[in-house]
């Protein structure tokens, strides 16, 4: 039986196996533990079941890539709408430590990737397909560079890259709290913050207005409801103006890319996209010219990347991996044990080797093999246990929220175009 399923269908099918991972999230502890997102648990378990029908010859399956492609290209244009280099500036000498740490990171886990793959030899591209572009990239970078790499090459890259994001993500779950709390023991580090994190939400608007009715417990009340109100309403105007400066940025970004291939070299198709929407944000940020709609735009980005992980990860065709299966066991083992090395003697040191520079260590394991969410359930695990850390939750998002993906994205176009 032959399944092949067009633009509307794929989406009514993403969305069935979106909602069946949400299903055995919650049903699933393990899954929760690990920050494992719910488009990769159902994705997943789709692909594995596609894997037994196909290989016993009951069906071949097959989807539209349109509207996964629009997505992701919609995801990682939000992404650079969020570079803002005033917001950066803010986080100080650490975030500038841990940006040097992160990229550092980045350029030995292609090293170790590509150099690996050679050992074997086999493609280098298989090796990047092991490195940073799953590692640190996570599940969205993997699902984007992939078909890149297949089109220059590289056989299932796209299957190899997502199976390497999932073991990263379990990874860098299991990995970052021993980590830390082996740190905190040898050193008798403890805490000396006095909050958990600090709380950007309360902007210094919000604060002169709950300040305004201090000594008025019921007009203090009545402003906070209004402020719970205000956030928890969907404006469509501010809606409209994000989804505009990104399509904006997503129309004129395509010419960008379509400059960078003209000249020979090999870029992701959201590069241009992702240069434009960063040059809108920081334009605005310095000129104060328009106003910036940074959470919707994370909104809208946050539903691209659901859809089009899903939709990526439905597509897979494991049975391809047989073959490499040891290669690729020695590169992903080999990958975290340099992660682990990596954190517990170069990130602890560099960021202080004080308490919070334990955490961070153990953020960096999250989010330097899995994602972002991993690096902050490691850094609560470690928190619940041996007290606050404000400065971890405040440079850790940062990095992993605005520094991460754009430079992830440039040091593995640049490995490409050397292995290409």
């Amino acid at each position: 039986m032959s399944l092949n399923l067009n633009i509307y269908q794929t989406l009514a099918a993403a969305i069935v196996v979106y909602y069946v991972g949400v299903f055995l999230r919650v049903k699933i502890s393990v899954l929760r533990k690990y920050c494992i997102p719910a488009p990769v648990v159902g994705g997943i378990l789709f692909a594995i079941i596609n894997c037994i029908l196909y290989t016993q010859g009951i069906w071949k399956y097959e989807q539209d890539t349109i509207m996964q492609n629009i997505c992701m290209m919609l995801f990682f244009t939000s992404v650079g709408y969020t570079a803002s280099i005033s917001l950066i500036k803010r986080g100080g000498v650490m975030v500038f430590k841990m940006a040097i740490v992160t990229t550092i990171l980045i350029v030995f886990q292609n090293i170790i990737g590509s150099g690996l793959a050679m050992a074997f030899n086999l493609s280098p591209l298989l090796g990047l397909a092991t490195a940073s572009i799953p590692m640190v990239g996570g599940h969205g970078t993997a699902a984007a560079f992939g078909p890149l790499l297949e089109s220059i090459g590289l056989d299932s890259g796209a299957t190899i890259a997502v199976a390497a994001a999932t073991f990263g993500l379990v990874a860098g779950g299991v990995i970052g709290g021993p980590i830390g709390e082996e740190l905190v023991h040898k050193f008798h580090l403890v805490s000396s913050a006095e909050s958990e994190r600090f709380d950007p939400s309360f902007n210094a608007g919000t604060v002169s207005k709950l300040k305004a009715v201090a000594g008025n417990k019921e007009r203090a009340e009545n402003a906070i409801k209004i402020e719970n109100k205000i956030g928890q309403t969907i404006d469509n105007y501010r809606f409209m103006n994000a989804m505009a400066h990104l399509f904006l940025a997503m129309g004129l970004g395509t010419l960008v890319s379509g400059f960078f291939s003209s000249i020979g070299l090999v870029f992701p198709g959201y590069i241009g996209s992702m240069i434009v929407a960063a040059i809108i944000r920081n334009i605005a940020d310095f000129t104060h010219a328009y106003k910036i709609y940074q959470r919707e735009s994370e909104v809208l980005g946050s539903l691209s990347l659901t859809v089009f992980l899903t939709c990526v990860l439905m597509s897979l065709k494991l049975w391809q991996l047989a073959d490499l299966a040891i290669p690729l066991v020695v590169m992903l083992l080999s990958q975290a044990l340099f992660m682990a090395l990596f954190a517990y003697f170069i990130v602890f040191r560099a960021m202080g080797k004080d308490y919070e520079a334990a955490v961070m260590t153990s953020g960096v394991c999250g989010f330097g093999l899995g994602a972002t969410p991993n690096a902050i359930a490691n850094m609560t695990a470690m928190t619940e246990l041996f007290g606050p850390a404000p400065t971890a939750f405040f440079v850790i998002p940062l990095i992993g929220s605005l520094i991460i993906d754009p430079v992830n994205a440039s040091i593995i176009t640049i490995f490409i175009n050397i292995f290409h």
